[in-house]
């Protein structure tokens, strides 16, 4: 028997549609929304792009510490200037090796450094400087052409001696200390100056001579040398003989510098 209140179980079960607006409160969808393909401008080929947070906080890390190196950079830059600053204003030259141009192993800067009025004064004893490296080059070649021809070799070692030693110790000893005076007007640095440079001129004027007291003179490129060497071999008579005008040059050039530097001393105390 059926009771009252049963369900018919031959009653058809009823249609639910989807497309009904007129659902009630209590009606449950049995049919959800749900795209089976992802959303997106109604193409078929769309992608869904993946952006991984790890390269943003990785992009965005270097970005701080390339700033802060370059904070770190101005910083030391600024100090470093400051620090110059410092020593210019205490009276300490910054010498940073500028000549020769192509090999630079000394500070040499006469338009910059020195007074106006000293300039051509300083080349002069520049020039000074540069001739005796080039007697002690020369003196070096023709004791050498001399040496292969026969002159033994204890006079090129000599040779070698006055050229390694001659040409850093001239600039140390006499020109740095010139270059220095006329800079700072220090009457230290000219006395300085004054002493080791008429060493320097009695060296150039025993070259020029080169009398036969070192094995025989052989080993500067002086007038009896000169004349020695030509009776022997004439190549190396007259690379002696180049070798002599050039010691007599340096020597009267130099007593010409010592001369005007002396005066420009004695004018300015």
């Amino acid at each position: 028997m059926q009771h009252r209140g049963d369900p018919n179980p031959f009653d058809e079960e009823d249609e639910v549609n989807p497309f009904s607006n007129g659902a009630g409160a209590g009606s449950k969808s049995q049919f959800p929304f749900r795209p089976s393909e992802p959303v997106g401008f109604g193409n078929k080929h769309d992608a869904t792009v993946d952006i991984p947070l790890d390269t943003a906080n990785d992009s965005k890390k270097k970005a701080r510490e390339l700033a802060s190196w370059e904070a770190d950079l101005k910083r030391r830059e600024m100090e470093i200037k400051r620090r110059e600053e410092a020593l210019k204003s205490a009276g300490v030259s910054m010498e940073d090796k500028n000549w020769p141009p192509l090999f630079p192993i000394i500070h040499h800067d006469i338009a910059e450094e020195i007074p106006i009025h000293a300039q051509r004064l300083q080349y002069l004893a520049f020039a000074s400087w540069l001739g005796i490296v080039l007697c002690l080059s020369w003196n070096l070649l023709a004791v050498m052409v001399c040496w292969i021809k026969g002159g033994g070799v204890k006079i090129f070692f000599l040779a070698t001696i006055y050229a390694l030693l001659g040409v850093p110790l001239s600039y140390v000893l006499w020109y740095r200390p010139l270059y220095r005076a006329m800079r700072t007007d220090s009457a230290v640095k000219f006395s300085w100056f004054f002493l080791l440079y008429l060493l320097h001129i009695g060296f150039c004027i025993f070259a020029a001579i080169a009398p036969p007291i070192v094995f025989h003179g052989k080993s500067l490129t002086g007038i009896l040398a000169a004349i020695d060497t030509f009776s022997d071999h004439l190549i190396v008579g007259i690379f002696y003989l180049v070798g002599f005008g050039l010691f007599c040059l340096e020597s009267l050039l130099s007593l010409w510098v010592l001369q005007k530097v002396y005066m420009y001393f004695r004018g300015h105390k």
